[in-house]
Formats: C-alpha cells, structure tokens, sequence
C-alpha cells in the first residue's frame, strides 16, 4: 500500500491530537480528584464547626466535683439533623477518644469508636483533625473524617467532635467528570480531524500538482502550472510551487529555443547542401555545360565554407554554452586588436572609400582573453564594414569607468529599426535587409559576441538611429595603470539610456 505525505502528515497530526487528550485528561483528573476532596472537606469542617457549637451549648459543668453533665437527647437530635443534610456520620468522644454520642441507628459501642492513639496525637500536633481514610480502621471503606477539639472557656478538654462521610460520591464525581471529559473529547477530536483532514489535504494539493506536472514534463509538455493562492505565496510549500513554475518557464521556453534551434540549424544546413547536391549532380550529368562548371564549382566551394563556418560557430558556442571554454586572462593592448582588424579590411574599406575615425588615440589596455576578443571586434568590424554605406564612416570609442573599459564600433549606413533592435543578438536572426547583403553569415556572430563579452564579466548594448548609425558598445575589464588614456568628453556617454538596447539583443 503507497504511503502518501498526505496520510503520513494526516497520521502524524491525528496522533499528537490524541496523545494531546490523553495526557490532558492524566492531568484533569487527579486535580478534578483534588478539588472535590477538598471542598468536601472544607463542607464537612464548617458543619462540624457548627455542631460543636451545639455540644457545648448543651453542657452542664458540676463546679464542685468538676465534671461536665451533657444533654444527650438536645445533642442527638442537633447531631441528626446536621447528618441528614449532609449525609454524613457524625459522634462525639471524651477526652480519651471515647464515644459517647453518635448518629448511627445501632446503639454506639465504645470499642467500636475508640480512637487510635494517632489520631489523638494529631490534635495536639495541629489542632485538628483532616483525613480521607478510614480513622484507623473504624470504617470498612474509605471516608471523609473532620475532627474538632471541644474545649470549654477556661480551656478544658471535654472531647473532640467527628464528622464522617463516604468517599464514594468521589467516584461517582470522577465518573460523570469522565464521561463529560469524553463527550468533550469525542467532539474536540472529530473537528479537529476535519479541520487537519482540510488542511493537510490543502496543503499537499501544490505537491500533487507537481508530481502530474513533472509527470507531464518528462513527456514533453511543459504547459502544466501550480496554482498559488495569495495566502500561500509566502510559506515553503508556496515558494516551493513559485519556484516549480519559473522553472518550467524556463523549460518551457528552453524547448522553444531548441526547437527553434533545431529548426534553424536544420535550414541553415538544408540550403547550402541542396545547392551543393544540385550542382554537383548536375556537373556529373551533363546538365551544367563544361565551359560553366568552374563557376559552380566555386558556388560549391563557397558554400562548404560556409557550412565549415557553421559548423565551427556551432561548436564554439556549445563549448561556451557548456562552460567548457576557459578565459586566458591577459593584458594588452585593445586598440592595437583594432587596428590589425582594421587593416584585415583594408581591401573593403578602400572599395567603400570609409572614413576611418577614432584610432589615433593612446594605449588602451585591458585585461581580457586577447583570442577571444579579438572574434568580438572581428565579428562587430566585419558587421560594420558589411553594412557601411558607401562614402561612409567607421568610428572607434573608448572609456574607463567603474573598473570596465568600453569600446565602441559606430558605422554610418541605414541603420536599425526600433523592431529589429531587440532581435540582433538572437541566434541565426539576420534582418531583411541583411539577407540581401550577406550572402555568406549564418546569423550566429552576434551571439557570440554576446556569449564571450558576458563570459568575461562585461556587457554588450546596441543604439542605432534608422537612416543615420548603428553602433555596439560592448565592455570589459580594464588594467588600472597609470598614463590609461580616455577619450576626453566622452567618459560618461555611453550609459543605459537614450533609448538604446539592454544588451539581451
């Protein structure tokens, strides 16, 4: 039989409930024992009170001979009616804890109510006389006895006064008090079982939900959420169910993405290989003229390049993407990076007629992956001369602030729309115009580009005005050093306003 957390809890709840009860009802007996023995005793005590008052107002002293002349028949009858009102025995001994007078319906016998010495004793100890017991063995059964001293004025003993009644009233006291106790119990526990049975079952229902949903996940379907009420938003349970829902966002939009992926990887690879395919079986077939073939040959070879390229940004990625690209951390110089990239242009460059700006100032040092940043400007430099528009410009930046050097790559052309902005740095996006352009890129170098800046700790914006510029700041840790040059009036223009892009492009 599965054990659930839901019975397990309900069980465990169930369990203290009931030990709860009986441990209360240990304590609530024996001082619901206590209380009656005590006020049955403070009863019988006042009553004796009063019938001492009786005995001694029915006394005759003989002052020649010294002796105490009682009237029997005013005492009995006193003593009788106080017994029947409290249902109690009541007698009167001398001095020596002989009886003379009682309140039973036999004759009294004097060995019958001869008092034990003890019990005399206790009279002189404390003055009078308290005990549920058996008087030293004159009851069969266990009574309620009060005894009282009876001295006259001057202060002579004429006896001691003794009220006793049965003690199993106590019993039938502690009965009824269980029963009540029980009825109480039975309905203590039978809300309480409904109030636990409610909110176990309230509180495990998010738990549930997440075992059908991850149930659903290993299929494939991440649409499944837990539902959090507004009260339970802020227990662990309901920032368990909080945190259960980011993360199947998270997957929900991690499939996307690699279906996405999948779908694009599949399409970049699809087109060149059916160019390739077309060709090749149209050179083995006679269909491509012999005077043509070196030109579709070169088609050919231009796009197995362009799958290699594909391929290896791939890989790239996938090795940054699984952290096993490590950063060789060194200093140098990031505007001679630049310049060398620059030049690796040069043929473009001319063929445009670009103004190259920006590079004439001092050593710009930073403490980076050279290797690695060396594809950022390569990649944003390749973007920037690919794009310029003829006659136009290409302008380099640079800044030290807050420990970061940023250095950004501005070229004049057409720009970027407010729509394709939040888009650029997305793997394989390449806008519509872009597609007319570049023939050879595989939308995967801005991605990149992004991958690396944030694998050294820096961050990468994008601000470009349709019709004007289009321009990538991106930063990373520079070398405090002194003579570090900055581009004077330009230290704080590059901030996260003016309407540019986040860098999650």
């Amino acid at each position: 039989m599965q054990k659930s957390i839901f019975s397990k809890y309900f069980r465990i709840c169930a369990s203290v409930i009931i030990a709860s009860i009986l441990v209360l009802c240990s304590l609530f007996m024996p001082f619901a024992a206590q209380y009656f023995t005590t006020e049955k005793l403070t009863m019988l005590e006042k009553n004796a009170s009063i019938a001492r008052s009786v005995v001694l107002s029915n006394y005759q002293l003989n002052t020649s001979g010294n002796t105490v002349t009682l009237d029997s028949g005013s005492i009995r009858n006193g003593f009788q009616m106080f017994s029947d009102s409290v249902d109690a025995t009541i007698f009167f001994t001398d001095a020596q804890g002989i009886t003379q007078l009682c309140t039973e319906t036999t004759p009294c016998v004097h060995t019958t109510y001869q008092l034990d010495a003890k019990v005399l004793r206790t009279f002189a100890e404390q003055g009078r006389f308290l005990e549920m017991g058996r008087l030293g063995g004159i009851y069969k059964d266990t009574h309620y006895t009060v005894g009282l001293p009876v001295d006259l004025e001057n202060g002579s003993r004429i006896g001691y006064l003794f009220i006793s009644a049965s003690a199993s009233d106590l019993r039938n006291f502690l009965v009824q008090m269980l029963k009540i106790f029980m009825l109480s119990a039975v309905v203590v526990l039978l809300l309480s079982f409904l109030v636990t049975y409610y909110a176990t079952a309230k509180m495990v229902r998010p738990l549930r939900e997440m075992a059908q949903a991850a149930k659903k996940f290993g299929q494939g379907d991440f649409s499944s959420r837990v539902s959090v009420g507004e009260n339970e938003r802020e227990d662990e349970i309901g920032q368990l169910a909080t945190a259960f829902n980011n993360m199947a966002q998270s997957l929900s939009a991690l499939e996307s993405m690699r279906r996405s992926f999948v779908a694009n990887v599949s399409h970049e690879l699809r087109t060149p290989m059916t160019s390739i395919a077309g060709f090749v079986d149209g050179i083995l077939d006679g269909t491509i003229p012999r005077e043509e073939q070196s030109k579709y040959l070169r088609i050919v070879s231009d796009e197995v390049k362009r799958l290699s390229r594909l391929v290896r940004s791939m890989l790239n990625l996938s090795r940054i993407e699984a952290g096993e690209l490590k950063i060789n951390s060194t200093q140098f110089n990031v505007v001679e990076t630049i310049c060398q990239t620059v030049f690796s242009f040069e043929q473009a460059i001319e063929q445009k007629q670009l103004d190259i700006r920006g590079l004439d100032t001092d050593k710009v040092m930073v403490e980076a992956d050279a290797d690695l940043v060396h594809q950022v400007v390569y990649n944003l430099t390749e973007n920037a001369v690919k794009f310029v528009n003829p006659g136009g410009y290409l302008e380099f930046s640079f800044h030290v602030e807050g420990g970061m050097t940023y250095v950004g790559i501005k070229n004049s052309g057409e720009g970027l729309s407010k729509e394709e902005i939040p888009k650029v740095f997305d793997r394989f996006y390449k806008t519509d115009r872009s597609r007319g352009i570049d023939k050879n890129g595989v939308g995967l170098g801005l991605y990149i580009v992004r991958s690396i800046i944030t694998l050294h700790g820096g961050d990468i914006i994008v601000r470009s005005v349709q019709g004007e510029y289009t321009e990538f700041v991106f930063s990373v840790p520079a070398v405090r050093v002194k003579g570090a040059a900055l581009v004077k009036g330009r230290e704080k223009e590059y901030g996260r306003g003016d309407g540019t892009g986040d860098g999650k492009h």
